[in-house]
Formats: C-alpha cells, structure tokens, sequence
C-alpha cells in the first residue's frame, strides 16, 4: 500500500527523469568524443522486403485494448486519509449496490477513505466489512448508477499455470495502469493478517502467483483474464530491493487472493459481517514442505505430502486422532513420528497448499473431511469435523 502523498510520488519521479536525463548527457561528453555516423547508402535493389504486421499480434493488441477499455471503468482509486498521512490503494466495483472490493491492508485504520473512479468522480467510502485471514475488505460507496461497473467474477479453478493475465491499478499513484503476465503458480501459502492465540499467524491458501507487474499501490485490484473476469485480488509482492523512498519494487512475484476465494467470503461478509474459516488445529514446517534429506531422517517412504510437525490440543485435528512430531531427529528443530497427510476426500495432497486451498474454497466450519495419512510406514483414514477459527 502506498505509504506517501502522491504529490511527493510526482515529485520523485519527475525527479528521476530529469537526473537520467542529466547522466546520460554528462556520460556521453566525458566517455569519448563524437564520432560520425556511417553513411547510408540507398539500395537501388527493388526485391527488398516488405513489412508485414502479423495479423496474431495485431489481434493480441486489439484485445488488450478492448479489455481495457471493457474493464477499466470498474476499477477504483482508495486513498486513506488521516492524521498522520495517506495510504494508497486500488479495487473494483462488485455489485450495482455501491459495493467495492479492495484488500484489508488498503483500508487498515481508515476513518476517512476517498474513492475515485476513471472517469474523474469522486466520493466518500465506508468500510462496510474486513476479513483478516484472506486479506479482504468490502466498501460501501454512494454513487450514481453511472460511475458503478462491476467486474464480472471467472473462476479461479480454471485457471491454469501459463495463461496470460493483466492486472489493473494504480501503482505508485498513477491511476489506472495496465500491466500483463501469466500465471506463474497456483495453490500457493500466505500467513494470514490474523494471528494465533500463541502469538503466530494463521495461514490462507489459494494464492496465485503472477510475474505481472504490481507494486505498491496495486493492492486491492484486479487479477484479470483475457475474457475480462476477475480471477484474483492483488494483494502482494515478494522482493529483496526497494526504491529510495523504501518502498518494495516489483521482482516478479506476485501473489493474489484467488476469486474462488472472494466468490464465497465476500457474500457473507456483506450479510453478515464477517466470515468463519474451516479449522484443522495443526502445525506444517516452514514454507510447507520437507527436504529429502528431512524426509529421510523422518523415516517416510513418500516424498511428497503435508508432515505434521504439531496438532494443537483440543482442536479438531487432535479429536479426529491426528498426530503432530513428538520424538527427537538428529535434525535441529525437526520432531519425529507425526502424521503424513497424502490425501483429503481423495484428492491427492502433494504439499500443504492443496489441503489449504481444497478446504478455504469447499468447506465451512461443522462440515467433515477425510484424511489419508501415512503413521509409522502404514496408510489409514481418518475422519474429522472442522472447526472455526478461534
């Protein structure tokens, strides 16, 4: 989320061309003098080639533009206003009702938020209701019916790793930019803003990956196909660099809250206020994965699966009879002899995103689920009921 004003946003990058411009002046008189350019002989040959546009990638272009010109209209500008600053973000026009969705963390705190639409109208927004563990936040604005186009909703289900995607904001405050990637991952795992009662945070699944540019800014907006149907939220990036002003910069890895995920919170959280997450009560390593030689030590015979490392007392995992590591490895940090889970209602449970992903889009609290695990080298079935989150 954009952190400055965005006068002083202009007034960097203002700053920024006029000092490439400068270097690249002063580079060019201190490196070596002028030099003459060769002469261009005209060819009197008349076999040259002529240029031929492809007709694929003028379509292509035609596209995007289209798409553009289609979507555009329903995604909107947030500013935080307060005491102590402005915060900057995106969303986009949910309903006719005057419903917008953006990100929890664009409108953190807000008493005051200011929503602009493309076509230069301006209003006030209230923050109707948030949802910490998906990063979510429903606004309510009093517009006229012309400022509102919603955005239809794809399914993220279909999507596939690959398909091109554009993604629709206003990074860095400059309204309204069109940028385009592909899929890069799906399934993926994010702590949640939400945390445990120990102190850590729970964790959402179901996140795409992009390589479409987003930066700060871009939150809250749009993740689109090429149909023009929202199949994410933009909701972060992962980065190692940061501009002067110590904001993060695009690195190519983008994440998403998927739209299967707003499809079925963002209609409770308008109802009712907020949303109740399935709960299991357990614990996986870092990242959600095991190395072979962690997976060696462990003594599991498969390679891929969700390793308990604990279970939660009294959660729903420890009444099913899950089992969480309890006996020592040669491994630092690493506890032997927990449940292996391989499946879930028989679909194939490679790393923890599946379960997570599987269970944010398909269950609620008091429905139940059957996990395959492997326990010392042999597989069995276990049935649990979920919980809600505490």
């Amino acid at each position: 989320m954009q952190k400055k004003r965005l006068i002083l946003v202009t007034i960097v990058l203002a700053f920024s061309v006029v000092a490439c411009q400068f270097t690249s002046s002063f580079q060019g008189i201190a490196q070596k003098p002028v030099q003459a350019l060769p002469t261009l002989v005209q060819s009197n040959s008349t076999n040259l080639p002529v240029a031929v546009v492809n007709p694929n990638l003028t379509a292509d272009q035609d596209l995007l533009v289209r798409l553009y010109d289609t979507v555009s209209p329903g995604v909107v500008l947030i500013q935080q206003v307060g005491d102590t600053g402005s915060g900057l973000g995106s969303g986009f026009v949910y309903n006719t009702d005057g419903f917008i969705i953006t990100n929890y963390h664009v409108v953190e705190g807000a008493n005051d938020l200011e929503v602009d639409f493309p076509s230069g109208y301006k209003t006030r927004g209230t923050v109707k209701a948030t949802d910490l563990d998906s990063d979510l936040a429903v606004i309510k604005v009093n517009a006229p019916a012309d400022q509102l186009h919603p955005i239809p909703l794809g399914d993220s289900d279909q999507v596939k790793v690959g398909q091109t995607v554009v993604a629709i904001g206003n990074p860095f405050g400059l309204n309204n930019t069109m940028t385009m990637g592909i899929i890069s991952a799906k399934g993926r795992t994010m702590d949640s803003l939400r945390q445990t009662n120990d102190g850590n945070y729970y964790s959402t699944g179901d996140m795409l990956q992009t390589d479409a540019s987003i930066n700060p800014g871009n939150s809250g907006g749009p993740l689109l196909n090429l149909n023009g149907e929202v199949v994410g939220l933009n909701r972060s990036i992962r980065t190692t660099g940061t501009n002067s002003d110590g904001e993060p910069v695009n690195s190519g890895i983008g994440f998403a809250v998927s739209v299967n995920i707003i499809k079925r919170v963002v209609p409770v959280l308008i109802q009712n206020g907020y949303y109740d997450y399935p709960y299991l009560g357990i614990s996986t390593p870092p990242g959600g994965d095991l190395s072979l030689l962690e997976r060696e030590e462990l003594g599991l015979t498969s390679t891929s699966g969700a390793y308990l490392i604990d279970v939660i007392s009294g959660s729903p995992a420890d009444q099913a009879g899950l089992i969480g590591g309890h006996t020592s490895t040669r491994i630092r940090g690493l506890q032997g002899g927990g449940d292996l889970i391989i499946a879930v209602d028989g679909r194939p449970v490679k790393v923890f995103g599946d379960l997570m992903s599987y269970i944010m889009t398909n269950k609620s609290p008091g429905d139940t689920i059957t996990v395959r695990i492997i326990r010392d080298n042999q597989e069995k079935e276990l049935t649990l009921t979920l919980g809600k989150r505490p």
